[in-house]
């Protein structure tokens, strides 16, 4: 009598419905999964755990995205842990879009050339100088010395922002632009007007259009619809608006679909474009100067080109970042490469022995269970040469799905170099922008390879810097110190940084988001707090009474009153 009315623990859940409560909603990642494998004998006695993970990862709209062979790079790079590819699939969008913290705080910071851009729950909030009107604050506000929120002129829930030179532009979660800033060059998209735009102006020709990404360059902006479809507006005069011409655009036009498919993420530099396509294809077009665009030579692009270096490789692109005169690309495995050129005009790098062209001697197989890449790695005690890969994550079974095995030296150069990709950099490489030990500018991508051990998942570029961030929170910088803005206090404010080095001022915190301007740069944790270094001459790091920030200095945006902050 008394069992009928025992209470009900999760044991007694059935294993199909804790994998259902696991994967709804797609809320979990890696870690709190690898947590609750670790706290509860159930999960730690099952596979559940990993078979949530598999199902969470193939599910996420990067994996989706991805190749059969992109995806099972990725989960080799991973040592065939789905918990791992899932929080590098969910690190990727988090770093590039907005970040939810352990405090549940949802959050995207962007740095722009003398200002901050703030998402917190929405509400957009912004601090420094509001030259050109980039604040939106109004024509009397010159300057913000704390982060002060930003009055849209209706209720609006902001996804997405990105800070320019000369002005800002918003994504609302309803897909609607806005912007503010000099108009002169009709960069705000907005054609009825060529004067200064102070406070955030719906973007009326793209009224009926959602878009999900705007990236703001230099006096011309570049729109993502939700579609995969590219406009742009602005400034023409190198072909950054990719519309085979150089005359300028007062409001938004459509770029010619580009023949990859739908375009998954844009980026601006100064007077060039570049976006990814869904296939991992990255294109280019706008000023060639200083090899930005990729194609080995400076002419300038009209139209968007394909970066042919990573198709002939079989690279598939995830994310970019347009610095001033340089350009850094983050790869599906959460690599980072760099490429030269050889004084006989050969191409060469890290990875010159890799050839598409040769046999692949390992070979994935599909099983009943769906994965089509390694699992689990052993040893074989009978031959330690050979290695032997298996897919075990059914609960209710301990046999492999599927098996194969190879030995040590059959595994092809292809393979080799799947295991050992990261980040990749081109373009000028002054100040050690590049990360290759030296300042010479490379023509094409090139593998960085001192970071090759490492799993990225956001780079970020701007006037000669660069920062990796990896997936343990952890942010490694290179380039020109600029008034202390690479965060290393023990160097100088003018020195530099040839190859990546990691920010220790940093090592307390798991970081999860980096943007950096012209002199400053700012950072997200998981906790939802807000760090930045570098040049504080206009307040642009929220501080009223620091000229610099050497060291890493919190910023508040707690207690912000919906009257605003402190604005001159």
């Amino acid at each position: 009598m008394g069992d009928r009315f025992r209470s009900a623990t999760f044991d007694d859940l059935p294993s199909h419905l804790i994998l259902e409560i696991l994967t709804s909603g797609a809320r979990l990642g890696g870690v709190d999964l690898a947590c609750l494998e670790l706290t509860n004998s159930t999960f730690r006695a099952t596979n559940l755990v990993d078979f949530a993970a598999f199902q969470l990862s193939r599910s996420h709209p990067i994996y989706v995205s991805l190749s059969n062979r992109a995806q099972e790079e990725l989960l080799a790079r991973c040592n065939g842990n789905w918990k791992k590819v899932l929080r590098f699939l969910q690190s990727v969008h988090q770093s590039s879009d907005i970040v939810e913290t352990s405090s549940g705080n949802q959050m995207q910071i962007r740095s722009g050339r003398y200002h901050t851009l703030l998402i917190k729950d929405s509400t957009v909030y912004s601090c420094g100088s509001s030259l050109c009107g980039v604040l939106g604050h109004g024509p009397e506000t010159t300057q913000c010395v704390a982060f002060t929120p930003i009055k849209f002129p209706y209720p609006v829930r902001v996804t997405h922002v990105s800070a320019s030179h000369n002005h800002a532009a918003f994504v609302t979660n309803l897909g609607e632009v806005f912007t503010c800033g000099d108009n002169s060059s009709f960069c705000c998209g907005h054609g009825d007007t060529n004067r200064t735009i102070f406070k955030p102006r719906l973007v009326q020709s793209l009224k009926h259009i959602p878009c999900k990404q705007v990236a703001a360059g230099v006096s011309f902006t570049v729109f993502l619809t939700t579609e995969g479809q590219v406009y742009t507006c602005g400034t023409n005069s190198h072909g950054q608006l990719g519309h085979g011409d150089t005359l300028d655009r007062p409001t938004p036009k459509l770029i010619e679909p580009l023949g990859s498919g739908p375009v998954t993420q844009i980026a601006a530099g100064p007077g060039f474009t570049l976006a990814v396509t869904n296939d991992g294809t990255v294109y280019s077009c706008g000023s060639g100067s200083n090899f930005c665009l990729g194609h080995g030579e400076q002419h300038n692009e009209l139209r968007p080109r394909v970066v042919q270096w990573f198709r002939r490789k079989g690279i598939f692109v995830v994310r970019v970042s347009a610095g001033d005169e340089h350009v850094v690309a983050l790869d599906s495995n959460g690599f980072v490469t760099v490429h030269t050129m050889s004084s006989q005009g050969r191409s060469t790098g890290s990875s010159s022995q890799s050839d598409l062209s040769k046999p692949r001697k390992v070979q994935f197989r599909r099983c009943y269970c769906g994965l089509s890449a390694p699992f689990s790695t052993s040893w074989s005690d009978k031959n330690p040469r050979r290695r032997y890969f298996g897919c075990k994550y059914w609960p209710d079974s301990k046999e492999d799905c599927c098996f194969f095995e190879w030995y040590d030296d059959e595994v092809s150069e292809w393979y080799k170099e799947v295991l050992n990709q990261l980040v990749y950099t081109w373009g000028k490489g002054y100040c050690g922008a590049l990360g290759h030990g030296d300042e010479i500018d490379k023509t094409v991508p090139a593998l960085l390879s001192s970071l090759k051990n490492h799993l990225a998942v956001q780079v970020c570029a701007s006037k000669r810097k660069t920062f990796v961030l990896l997936d343990n929170g952890s942010v490694y910088g290179f380039g020109w110190m600029g008034f202390g803005s690479l965060g290393f206090p023990d160097r100088g404010v003018s020195d530099k940084v040839l190859k990546p080095s990691m920010l220790y001022s940093l090592k307390d915190h798991h970081i999860c988001q980096v943007s950096t301007g012209l002199y400053h740069s700012v950072v997200v944790t998981n906790r939802g707090r807000i760090f930045g270094f570098g040049d504080n001459e206009r307040a642009q790091l929220a501080h009223d009474k620091l000229r610099v920030c050497l060291h890493p200095t919190e910023i508040l945006v707690e207690g912000v009153s919906e009257d605003g902050g402190i604005c001159l």
